[in-house]
């Protein structure tokens, strides 16, 4: 691990940049962060609404970080494993009977009653590796019954909409009427598989998932804004979020201060409900990179660090997953987020790990480097392709590494 800092050419280069994408009105505001080895840097530009309204963006402004949720939920289920309350590959039918005895669509095109019985049961581990068999399927609704079933069923499988899911018991009911879209174990699919997490975990622990995640994750580590819902004296530091419109790219509000996260959801979503700052997130990295200790605190075994950071997937599973060559050469899948498994040059080190928030938020670290990298917006990403005030982030960042 190296014990330099930051070359201040070079981050003054990056807050340049960083600024013009907020002065050509790509973003209303951008805070991110940069801490290595005790150094950090935090950087706040913009404001919290567009068109340079509103309040100024500030260290600790609280972000919708959606996607970022995963790796702090899988860190709440290795922590039960920790625990010994869970194990990794017994099967979850006693904690979530509603998904015992699973039936396996025969194919992804064909109907929702053509299918075979399930091999084996769902376990922990298929559920942390997103293996589980339930997940994103990306596909024409028309031609693919499975997907119109998702839809129908309202389970909150497209952007966080977290006041319209139904609670726990009934979300996981209306899941448990689903055939499995592929055997457990066989294949990688996005994302449902960290909301089944958060059904586990309140079911394993008799606790409500948030309440859990604030006894083991959150307050241990400090994460203080770090929660499924802002309370009302916090709302001012919530920005507005925005997205775009696919069809006709405008840009419109799509939540407001007072809006879905200004009171506790129904379902408390492990797979993107979360709204959290840079220095939550810097935290949750460094107990992560300090392999489940940070300072004298010990959150996570090693043993479940080491789980969450490497990759479980095999090249077969990567190729199934629709992931592009070069993804396919250079990232993986640890337990509830990515892992780098090549270096692209420019960027992360091998054995980096972190994930994106599809409403505008990035976080990643980088066990080489001791670095923990966070960058925060509030307008989502179009597709699923990171915009380019990501990439220019994510380069800029490693330029302004001093060895």
């Amino acid at each position: 691990m190296s014990n330099i800092g930051f070359d201040e050419a070079g981050m003054s280069r990056l807050h340049d940049l960083m600024a013009g994408y907020v002065e050509n009105g790509t973003v209303p505001g951008i805070v991110t962060l940069l801490s290595r080895n005790g150094e950090t840097h935090v950087d706040a530009i913009g404001t919290n609404e567009r068109d340079g309204e509103g309040r100024p963006m500030e260290r600790d402004t609280i972000f919708r970080i959606s996607s970022v949720s995963k790796p702090i939920t899988a860190a709440a289920a290795m922590a039960l494993v920790d625990d010994g309350v869970v194990r990794l590959d017994d099967p979850v039918d006693d904690l979530l009977p509603e998904l015992a005895d699973r039936q396996v669509l025969r194919r992804l095109d064909g109907p929702v009653d053509d299918t075979v019985r399930a091999e084996r049961p769902i376990t922990l581990r298929d559920l942390l590796t997103f293996r589980s068999g339930y997940g994103a399927v990306m596909a024409d609704p028309s031609t693919t019954p499975v997907l119109q079933a998702i839809i129908d069923l309202d389970i909150g499988l497209g952007p966080p909409s977290p006041q319209s899911v139904p609670p726990p018991d009934e979300w996981i009911a209306r899941i448990g009427t689903l055939p499995l879209i592929h055997q457990p174990g066989e294949q990688w699919l996005y994302h449902t598989a960290a909301d089944i997490l958060g059904v586990l975990i309140a079911r394993a622990t008799g606790q409500t998932f948030g309440s859990y995640l604030d006894d083991r994750i959150l307050v241990p580590l400090g994460m203080v804004d770090t929660g499924f819902f802002v309370p009302p004296e916090s709302l001012p530091r919530l920005p507005t979020q925005y997205a775009t419109d696919p069809e006709t790219g405008e840009v419109f509000r799509y939540d407001e201060p007072g809006g879905q996260w200004s009171s506790p959801p129904a379902f408390p979503g492990g797979g993107a409900g979360l709204v959290s700052t840079v220095d939550d997130l810097m935290a949750f990295g460094e107990m992560l990179l300090g392999r489940g200790r940070r300072g004298d605190l010990r959150v996570l075994s090693e043993s479940a660090v080491e789980l969450m950071t490497t990759d479980h997937l095999t090249t077969e599973q990567k190729v199934a997953s629709g992931l592009s060559e070069d993804e396919l050469a250079s990232f993986g899948w640890g337990f509830g987020m990515s892992v780098v498994t090549r270096s692209q040059g420019v960027g992360p080190s091998v054995g980096s790990f972190g994930w994106d928030g599809g409403l505008g938020t990035s976080w990643m670290a980088d066990p080489v480097e001791g670095l923990t990298l966070a960058l925060m917006t509030q307008v989502a990403w179009p597709n699923p392709e990171p915009p380019a005030v990501f990439r220019d982030f994510w380069r800029s960042a490693y330029e302004a590494l001093r060895h």
